[in-house]
């Protein structure tokens, strides 16, 4: 996941953002559309993103299968009778 500390600024441009996540552009963009827009909301031409969508990018930004292992950020909770 993304170490981010202080905001060093308070927008970032889609490629700052990109280069920040460590992903291509394209990427970004298929990860906006899956979580944030929608066919009726659609993804704005320009785009900028905040320290605090930054970081909510970076979860989405880890791919799935380091999801499933023991590496997760991700607790179990036991099942409750």
């Amino acid at each position: 996941m993304l170490n981010l500390k202080k905001p060093i600024k308070q927008y970032y441009t889609e490629t700052e953002a990109a280069h920040a996540l460590c992903i291509s552009l394209g990427a970004l963009h298929e990860i906006l559309d899956k979580h944030v827009f929608s066919p009726d909301h659609a993804r704005p031409a320009v785009l900028e993103i905040t320290h605090a969508e930054l970081l909510l990018l970076s979860v989405w930004a880890e791919p799935e299968i380091g999801r499933s292992n023991n590496n997760s950020n991700v607790v179990a909770m036991p099942v409750r009778d």
